[in-house]
């Protein structure tokens, strides 16, 4: 994304107790400030945060009820192989967008899983 007045910096807000619990205020004040942003959560966009990328959170939850599937079932948790996530969101909000005077480029949107309009 480019801004219409060649200002550079931006913001990368990563996931956490502590962000999240305060997430409405740091997405007001990065849209005060004019301070483009990228999230860990869809969320954070969905309140009005400019982007998103990260986990699908339903997608890990699911991950670990199988593990927890295999060893009420008797599996030993050590013989379980190690998971990593595979699902991965892209979420825009081009009304933040419009607001911080960034354009989109089409080929991000056309990646975007939501784009909030």
């Amino acid at each position: 994304m480019r801004s219409r007045d060649g200002s550079d910096g931006g913001l990368i807000v990563m996931g956490g107790t502590i962000t999240s619990s305060n997430r409405q205020e740091i997405v007001q004040l990065a849209r005060r400030y004019r301070v483009p942003a990228v999230y860990a959560y869809r969320y954070y966009v969905a309140d009005g945060g400019l982007i998103s990328y990260g986990v699908d959170p339903v997608d890990v939850f699911v991950g670990a009820a199988r593990y927890v599937d295999h060893i009420l079932k008797g599996a030993h948790p050590a013989d379980l192989p190690v998971q990593l996530p595979t699902k991965f969101e892209l979420v825009i909000n081009l009304k933040t967008a419009k607001v911080l005077g960034l354009t989109t480029p089409p080929a991000l949107l056309a990646r975007a899983d939501e784009v909030i309009e």
